[in-house]
């Protein structure tokens, strides 16, 4: 068999062992990126669960994923960590995607600041935060509502980071629900034009299955690099 053919086949086999032995915990799984992300992991065979606010969701429990009742923006740390303790990965997908102030304030900000307290009161646990691009939308005359919350999302980003936890951030650009491409511009730094939610929901699932990118800001774009192999590439090179 082919050298590369070989290298191939071990990759496959190890990050399907990967996925079957992690458990996922999403906040926003309702939301469509988090019902994307969830969806792509149980066909991983990962363990994956998440908070809705209403009774249990058909769908998802058709998927295999376990369901919490609750409200994210009057949940108490305690309660967020009681949740999260047999899970090895938070996914905070969940925001009020530029609503009413009071809900920017109680989801992007202070609920994630619990969130993330949650996490450090729990080792050994990761936390990836879907966020956005601080250039998204400058296209457009933004209303006070959509002024605050792009503030309260860089505010929020920067309480994270201060953080002694794992963390990952993803900033992806416009979001829309074009089929995916399976390809990405992905790094430190990209420019800002659209992205669709199918994809972001692979390259969050593909973070999740990479440990060893932590506490890094990563930015995500259309491009021409297949998600698997952009998701390589930066484990790779923060690892040189």
């Amino acid at each position: 068999m082919p050298r590369d053919t070989i290298a191939a086949t071990e990759g496959s086999i190890e990050e399907t062992s990967i996925a079957s032995s992690t458990r996922v915990f999403i906040f926003g799984i309702t939301g469509r990126v988090g019902r994307m992300l969830a969806t792509r992991l149980r066909a991983r065979g990962a363990g994956v669960a998440g908070l809705t606010r209403s009774l249990p969701d058909p769908a998802l429990h058709a998927d295999g994923v376990t369901t919490v009742t609750g409200e994210l923006g009057v949940a108490t740390t305690e309660e967020i960590t009681s949740m999260i303790s047999d899970w090895d990965v938070i996914v905070f997908a969940a925001g009020s995607n530029a609503g009413a102030q009071s809900v920017t304030n109680d989801i992007d900000d202070a609920a994630l600041q619990r969130v993330s307290d949650a996490v450090m009161a729990s080792p050994g646990k990761r936390l990836i935060l879907l966020s956005v691009l601080p250039e998204a939308w400058r296209e457009r005359q933004l209303s006070d509502d959509e002024e605050h919350y792009f503030a309260v999302k860089k505010r929020a980003e920067v309480a994270l980071t201060r953080q002694p936890i794992d963390w990952v951030i993803l900033r992806p650009s416009l979001l829309t629900d074009d089929p995916g491409r399976g390809t990405v511009a992905l790094g430190p730094a990209e420019l800002h034009d659209e992205i669709t939610r199918e994809d972001v929901a692979a390259v969050l699932e593909a973070l999740v299955l990479e440990p060893t990118i932590n506490r890094r800001i990563l930015e995500v774009n259309t491009g021409p690099t297949a998600i698997t192999e952009a998701v390589g590439h930066v484990a790779r090179s923060y690892q040189a």
